[in-house]
């Protein structure tokens, strides 16, 4: 065994001659412990939180969106369009087809993004997950077109989740001039009906703005013929979508981006994954300051086995070697630090999993999207935190060891 690491080892569970230090290296550990918990559970809540949001875009949002660069349509017969339907990864393809257009609906308006979209949207997306009312979703039938809109659109317009009067949609003609004298001549007007449903996402961004309809009249709509702006596509069960998507990349050229879930929210993600880094950056700040513990214990160690130093100095050991052991100490208590907090934080976030013991706003739960903080511990994070711990610990004491063993144990 290695014998300063021997040492030190019988200093950190040994009693010493003073018990304050027994305390003092007791409450080094629970500081280290504390910062650690303290990085585990907050990372994981950033999880849970980002795993709980991508759950409310996956049931609107396609896995992977096909959408043309140079322009803002783009024929649907294209060749490189019908080689991607003709994949076997393909398991739904769907064609899309959006704009915006002005909607009233009893005196009331409202701007609002109409998506046409195939009838096997629905096989798509996990829409039926999202949507609430005593209908069904329907986008259009022999005779009528229908629209499902996002719960606060419904809000704004007022028109229940039910509504028996048409909707009148208001889409400005790419081609026509507007005539001072009967205005209304520029827009493409039509109605749509309602299938007795409303989508709920969860998310302002599809809440407040979108309504779904069929492909047929949005082009109608938006005097197109056979263009659509983006071909969404879901895959076939235990497909890598990564391999799929740098196939279809290939097939599509430098013109189309082709684009995953998160991708196609990488505003939301990436304002996520920069509330995490800061989180993670001052709790290290934190952890830091925890460290200090640590150099108050071996000082106070360091000057209660003075005569140890003196005996080991008479049976040859040098300055460096007395170092080490000192050294060896203030890392043992970092490493028991960051094991305890691991396994506490963990444990914690298992609980929480399993029984959500910490809920969302109190009493006041049923006011959220979910009961309690949406926590997920991954792999990732535990390593990063661990090497964070263990090299913030490790610097912290060298300088601190290396000064204090110079000056306190001068012969």
């Amino acid at each position: 065994m290695n014998f300063p690491f021997y040492i030190a080892r019988r200093y950190l569970i040994s009693k010493k001659s003073h018990n304050a230090i027994n305390v003092i290296s007791a409450i080094s550990v629970c500081g280290v412990a504390l910062a650690t918990f303290a990085l585990v559970c907050t990372l994981s809540v950033f999880n849970g939180f980002q795993g709980m949001v991508a759950g409310f875009f996956t049931a609107f949002d396609p896995q992977l969106n096909i959408t043309s660069i140079q322009g803002k349509v783009f024929p649907d017969n294209d060749s490189k369009i019908l080689k991607v339907k003709a994949l076997p990864e393909v398991a739904v393809f769907t064609r899309s087809l959006e704009d915006n257009a002005l909607i009233q609906y009893k005196g009331k308006q409202a701007m609002a993004i109409v998506k046409g979209v195939d009838n096997n949207f629905e096989q798509l997306t996990q829409i039926d997950s999202i949507l609430y009312g005593n209908g069904k979703f329907l986008l259009k039938d022999s005779k009528l077109n229908y629209a499902i809109m996002g719960i606060d659109l419904v809000s704004k317009l007022n028109t229940g989740i039910t509504f028996l009067d048409p909707l009148q949609i208001y889409a400005p003609k790419h081609d026509a001039d507007i005539d001072i004298a009967n205005p209304a001549t520029a827009f493409t007007v039509d109605n749509l009906y309602s299938p007795g449903v409303v989508f709920v996402v969860n998310q302002r961004k599809y809440d407040s703005q979108y309504l779904l309809t069929n492909l047929d009249f949005a082009r109608h709509l938006f005097n197109y013929t056979n263009e659509v702006s983006s071909v969404e596509l879901k895959l076939k069960p235990n497909v890598d979508i990564g391999n799929v998507k740098a196939k279809i990349k290939q097939i599509m050229g430098s013109n189309f981006k082709v684009e995953d879930r998160y991708e196609q929210q990488a505003d939301v993600f990436k304002i996520m994954k920069v509330e995490k880094l800061i989180s993670y950056i001052f709790l290290t700040f934190i952890l830091l300051i925890a460290c200090f513990n640590v150099i108050g214990s071996l000082s106070m160690l360091i000057i209660d086995k003075k005569n140890d130093v003196v005996t080991l100095r008479n049976l040859g050991a040098n300055d460096k070697l007395i170092e080490r052991v000192f050294l060896f100490e203030g890392r043992m208590i970092s490493v028991a630090g960051a094991v305890i907090g691991l396994v506490i934080g963990v444990s914690l976030c298992y609980l929480q999993q399993k029984f959500g013991l910490i809920k969302l706003g109190g009493d006041n739960s049923s006011n959220f999207v979910v009961d309690a903080y949406p926590v997920v511990v991954q792999l990732g994070d535990i390593i990063l935190i661990f090497v964070t711990v263990i090299v913030v610990g490790f610097l912290s004491v060298w300088y601190p060891v290396h000064y204090l063993s110079k000056r306190l144990l001068k012969k």
